[in-house]
């Protein structure tokens, strides 16, 4: 039992890491980026041939994952989405579904479809409580998600760049009136997300070291769940909903059906809807007419 907890809380970790990209961009830009699965795939493409071809360490190889992944995140916002910024939701939406298919393709290019054994990055030994033995990468999984959420959320009320963040997430044209950079601020936003990505593709990689260019696209899927399912737009919901999502997933797993755990997370979050639309955490926005 608690090594099933224990699982699916750093599962749901990596869930509230993903997740976390996908509430920042809505809650500021009100764009859903389903792109967003297919960065993680790249984080750990990129982390992978740093590390199996070039013979780099982990550390410097993480931290080149996430360099190309922000660098990726301004790019597909100044070409894909900046273009889009008064069109309709369903352009937006589609354009998203067409940049993840470009990315998929373009890495089944580059990397062919035949799956990569991805190293462990994370040497450190498992450790053992009684006849449990936790592993190290579920522990650093746990850990990297709390100082993320602890981070993101200092620096979203404590810097000035957050509290631009904040001001166009409630209203883009009073921000501009006060003399904020909007597109300067969405760009940031992606890139933050994009970085935060690039992290979870490397865990999620590690825990489960098969990678190919549909890595990313489950994870992504369920990570836009657990934003929904916590409170698209609110940063403690995304961490809340990822780590629940991530229980759900593994108890489904180990006490129902391995071929039903997916449908019994999109089932919760149906509910879980049903009763509050808002998810867990989100709040009613009030709208002028």
């Amino acid at each position: 039992m608690l090594s099933y907890l224990i699982n699916g809380i750093s599962l749901g970790s990596v869930y509230a890491i993903i997740a976390l990209g996908y509430t920042m961009v809505y809650g500021i830009a009100k764009m859903l980026n389903f792109a967003h699965g297919d960065v993680i795939m790249i984080g750990g493409y990129m982390a992978f041939c740093s590390t199996s071809y070039l013979g780099w360490p982990v550390i410097p190889s993480v931290l080149f994952a996430m360099t190309v992944c922000t660098m990726l995140g301004i790019l597909i916002e100044r070409l894909a989405y900046k273009p889009l910024r008064d069109a309709s939701s369903l352009a937006v939406l589609i354009t998203a579904i067409g940049v993840s298919y470009f990315l998929q393709n373009m890495a089944l290019l580059i990397w062919s479809s035949n799956p990569k054994a991805f190293p462990n990055m994370v040497n450190l030994p498992n450790v053992v409580i009684g006849d449990i033995q936790i592993s190290s990468v579920a522990i650093v999984t746990i850990i990297a998600c709390i100082v993320i959420m602890i981070i993101l959320t200092l620096f979203t009320t404590r810097t000035k760049l957050g509290k631009a963040m904040r001001a166009v997430s409630e209203d883009k044209g009073a921000a501009q009136l006060m003399g904020i950079n909007v597109n300067a601020t969405i760009s940031m936003t992606f890139a933050i997300g994009s970085g935060l990505a690039a992290i979870a593709g490397v865990l999620l990689c590690t825990a489960y070291p098969t990678l190919m260019p549909t890595t990313g696209a489950m994870p992504g899927i369920k990570a836009f769940t657990a934003a929904v399912f916590g409170g698209i737009g609110s940063i403690p919901g995304a961490m809340l909903g990822g780590i629940l999502l991530g229980i759900i997933e593994i108890f489904g797993k180990a006490y129902i059906s391995t071929q039903l755990s997916d449908a019994i997370v999109f089932a919760v979050l149906i509910i879980v809807l049903i009763v509050k639309p808002t998810g867990l955490l989100g709040k009613k926005m009030a709208e002028k007419v």
